[in-house]
């Protein structure tokens, strides 16, 4: 229970923590950040890394007053992140496949994430390798999916590039916009709690569309049976 307070926490006041760990860990942060946007792209174990958040929140402390940060090396840090986290994920998918979700009850480890990446990818094809990257979770497994549809490596490659661009330049750059507005350095909590929220919203929508869909398919089933019934009646 603490772990999880904790990290609820840390994405609660995500500024406040990083900027710790700038003043401890000095050139050692640029690591430590391109650590963790490699796993969540490039690990199928970290998909609850925080991404959208934590890149808006580095652009944001980019820019302030005595920041130690320096933009490019940090923007670069995080792109290169981003290609070979995405890179590392459709070899596991490549040369594993679907062997590696064994379990049904696994919360990292699922067939359900792996059947949402596979819808995704079914309703945007190559796209999805783009689109997926402002979505969380989907993020993590859409490199995956592509391994195992066997995506030829250098279509795979463009897309890895062009999104991780879209990716760290949009959310970077919005924090960079709008990170030294006063309102925004004021109310820093609820903006992240924002940047969340947008994140997840392509999940929601699709969660409700499946739900809707099933729900429909069963009294579409239902009125079949009654039919079927009455005319044999």
């Amino acid at each position: 229970m603490d772990w999880i307070l904790y990290f609820v926490d840390l994405i609660r006041h995500l500024d406040v923590h990083l900027n710790e760990l700038v003043g401890t860990m000095g050139p050692w942060f640029y690591l430590a950040m391109f650590a963790i946007i490699f796993c969540e792209t490039g690990l199928l174990v970290a998909p609850f890394l925080p991404g959208d958040s934590l890149l808006f929140t580095l652009g944001a402390m980019c820019m302030s007053i005595n920041s130690e940060l320096n933009l490019p090396a940090m923007g670069l840090t995080l792109l290169v992140a981003a290609v070979l986290g995405d890179a590392v994920n459709y070899s596991l998918g490549y040369w594993t496949g679907p062997r590696v979700f064994k379990s049904e009850k696994s919360f990292l480890l699922n067939k359900d994430h792996l059947l949402k990446a596979q819808g995704f990818y079914e309703k945007y094809g190559k796209k999805m390798i783009i689109l997926a990257r402002f979505v969380p979770i989907i993020r993590t497994f859409a490199p995956f999916v592509a391994g195992i549809g066997k995506m030829t490596y250098p279509t795979f490659l463009a897309y890895n590039v062009i999104g991780a661009i879209a990716w760290v330049g949009l959310c970077m750059g919005a924090g960079v916009l709008f990170g030294q507005i006063p309102w925004v350095k004021k109310n820093f909590e609820v903006v992240i709690l924002g940047v969340i929220f947008i994140s997840i919203l392509p999940l929601v929508y699709e969660f409700v569309l499946s739900r809707y869909a099933a729900k429909k398919t069963i009294l579409d089933a239902k009125d079949l049976s009654a039919d079927l019934q009455s005319k044999a009646g």
